[in-house]
């Protein structure tokens, strides 16, 4: 089993739970409402700042092995996607610079942003690409699920064709291809680390959608290997 399925095993279970969390159900039929989503949107553009910055770390510090191109490459798509998808939603819902300079950070958020700028600074480009990857591949999971069971008129369309499009799926999938790469030329320690960032990720992804919108516990993940 590659390094990613056996990640998706161990952690099938906690994106079951923030795909069945009020917030996604209420986004996927258009009734959520909007101060909610205002709030998660505003937090989560201060995560995507900082993996701006992690990224920037990673590329100014570390050699630029084919694995790490493929996987920053990839990821570039993607952010650019979110980019534009806040750049739309904020304009269309009259944020502006201001509203977003002067919303707190939420701790999750903050903690989220201080453990994958840490990974970028002192981890190597396999644990940091293992640390990044839940963050990502979370909205991927997301999209392909809410895009096959559209609703009409849902004033959230714009996010899931966001995370739906073939561009941030065939993104997605560079970026799997490229941690797998990476963790079958790696050491079986440097994949248990990679592993054990992974986990970690994902524990805080949970925290962050929790924090965003229900105050829940999500965490559920398989802690032995499948």
């Amino acid at each position: 089993m590659n390094f990613t399925a056996n990640a998706w095993v161990r952690t099938e279970a906690a994106f079951a739970a923030i795909r069945e969390t009020e917030f996604i159900t209420e986004l996927a039929d258009g009734s959520l409402d909007r101060p909610t989503f205002e709030h998660y949107l505003v937090q989560d553009a201060h995560f995507i700042a900082g993996l701006d910055r992690a990224l920037a770390i990673a590329a100014a510090k570390m050699p630029r092995r084919p694995t790490l191109v493929q996987f920053t490459d990839a990821a570039a798509k993607v952010m650019n996607a979110e980019h534009a998808l806040q750049g739309h939603v904020f304009r269309h819902w009259a944020i502006d610079s201001n509203t977003f300079a002067q919303t707190p950070i939420a701790p999750a958020c903050t903690h989220y942003v201080s453990f994958i700028i840490a990974a970028a600074d002192a981890e190597s480009n396999e644990v940091l690409m293992a640390t990044i990857l839940p963050s990502l591949w979370l909205y991927a999971e997301l999209g392909r699920d809410l895009g096959r069971r559209p609703v009409a008129d849902n004033p959230y369309q714009v996010w899931i064709d966001t995370y739906s499009s073939p561009l941030y799926q065939s993104s997605i999938a560079e970026m799997l291809a490229a941690v797998d790469a990476a963790a079958a030329r790696a050491s079986d320690p440097v994949r248990e680390e990679m592993m054990a960032s992974y986990l970690a990720a994902v524990q805080i992804e949970c925290a962050f959608w929790d924090a965003a919108f229900r105050q829940q516990p999500l965490a559920v993940i398989r802690r032995r290997s499948a």
